[in-house]
């Protein structure tokens, strides 16, 4: 009996333990530290928001659990020292003054040591930030084309072709131009009237010229546009070429470790500086030594963008991070080259149940498309698009002369066909013919007039 009742005391303590822990995780706010930096975690009244805001949100959702969030209080990420003592936001989750660490924290082979870390919630790595006018991209074999955008190109070549098409037909109609069509041969053909309009385009003319007012207008309609085309064509060319000539070329760590005339740096005591002071690469070695030599370390990413604006300093951080400032100030450019790829993670104490619950709820967001969306809410530019290229002219941009030349044609082909109807009216006249029959006859002989002069030929060499 005495063993029974052992055994039930036994079982109703542990009851009693389970239901204590289960009530106490149920119930319990979970302290979480984080750290402001935009746009992860931002000031908004008294309250934060931010791109961790919402995930720790959307997790504590998923989860079932409450929370309560305040800054870390040295003001830094986490860092170990010789002693081993660690720092920061992963120092007062080693030390228990907090459940979770919500911040952009790079997920390391020191810190797993130290605390748990969940499944990367961002891929992220090390790239380099500057201004744009320190980059120099290498010449293109079709740069010459840069001045204008591709719509403007292909309104251009549709330009010539109506043009050239107008010129031959205004050659056909017009009586001044092509008096008779029996006998005289006509020189607005449409491979001259080709080559007469891009004569005008090198500014150098290619006669025959046009002898009849609807011909000249149209002429001079095209030699205006001509003329604007070009002017504009250079303008923006020059200053192109202008804007693009930079003293350094950096495309990457290589470039930049190759040179000392920008003074580069990172975020001191981060993992970007430990990924360059721990690399076996040479190149990776001599921007560590150049950095510890200089002591050219930044306090906050804040500060390392406001260098980078500055000029003549890149700022070598997260390229998660470097896109955010390249979107928030456009005068910065991101290097393309990544290096050292790595994941952010959430942290928790070691050995904790919920970093499981964690890692599975962060992959549940990922497949759902939440993760991308935050990443797309918290990352919009407010820079133009295509803003490296904003020197191109589009089509939009010279809609008024193009403008001026569909007039220009259409006056001219109008003009074509008056001088058409008062010859015919002329005509009519003194053959006592309808004005009606003598245009059409005089139309259909001059637009028919190639396949009429083949057969009348052909004729003559059979009656030969």
């Amino acid at each position: 009996t005495i063993v029974y009742i052992n055994v039930l005391v036994f079982i109703i303590i542990l009851l009693i333990i389970f239901y204590y822990n289960f009530s106490i995780s149920a119930r319990q706010e979970l302290i979480v530290t984080t750290i402001k930096q935009d746009p992860y975690t931002m000031s908004k009244g008294s309250q934060l928001e931010g791109y961790c805001m919402d995930l720790l949100a959307e997790l504590a959702k998923k989860l079932g659990f409450k929370y309560k969030v305040h800054l870390v209080k040295d003001g830094a990420y986490g860092r170990q020292d010789e002693s081993g003592n660690w720092n920061g936001m992963i120092g007062e989750v080693v030390r228990g003054e907090a459940d979770l660490a919500m911040a952009p924290l790079t997920l390391t082979a020191a810190r797993e040591k130290a605390v748990g870390m969940t499944k990367p919630y961002m891929q992220t790595g090390i790239s380099i930030l500057l201004r744009k006018d320190i980059v120099s991209e290498e010449a293109g074999f079709f740069d010459f084309l840069s001045p204008f955008s591709g719509e403007t190109w292909f309104g251009i070549l549709i330009a010539y072709f109506v043009t050239a098409v107008c010129i031959c037909i205004v050659g056909r109609l017009s009586p001044c131009e092509w008096s008779q069509p029996e006998t005289e041969p006509n020189h607005f053909t449409l491979l001259h009237s080709l080559w007469y309009a891009a004569g005008a385009l090198s500014l150098q003319g290619a006669g025959p010229h046009p002898k009849a007012v609807s011909g000249r207008v149209i002429s001079c309609t095209w030699w205006l546009f001509a003329v604007v085309l070009l002017a504009c064509y250079f303008s923006s060319l020059s200053s192109s070429q202008g804007s693009d000539s930079a003293p350094l070329m950096i495309k990457g760590f290589e470039d930049l470790a190759n040179q000392d005339v920008v003074e580069y740096g990172t975020l001191a005591g981060s993992s970007t500086l430990a990924f360059f002071k721990n690399s076996n690469n040479p190149s990776y070695r001599r921007i560590y030594e150049h950095m510890e030599r200089r002591k050219s370390f930044v306090s906050s990413m804040d500060e390392g963008v406001q260098k980078a604006k500055e000029g003549n300093y890149a700022f070598i951080g997260e390229s998660v991070s470097l896109d955010l400032a390249v979107a928030r100030h456009c005068e910065l450019v991101r290097a393309h080259e990544v290096i050292g790829m790595r994941g952010y993670s959430i942290v928790t104490p070691l050995g904790s149940p919920m970093l499981k619950n964690l890692s599975v709820a962060i992959l549940q967001l990922s497949e759902a498309g939440e993760l991308a969306y935050l990443r797309t809410k918290w990352w919009a530019s407010s820079c133009i698009p295509d803003s490296a290229k904003g020197s191109s002219l589009r089509a939009h941009s010279m809609k008024g002369i193009f403008l001026v030349l569909a007039i220009g044609l259409g006056i001219g082909v109008l003009l074509s066909l008056f001088e058409l109807t008062s010859k015919s009216r002329s005509t009519a006249g003194e053959q006592k013919k309808s004005c009606c029959a003598v245009l059409t006859q005089e139309l259909s002989q001059r637009l028919r007039m190639i396949n009429t002069k083949g057969a009348q030929e052909t004729s003559d060499k059979n009656k030969a």
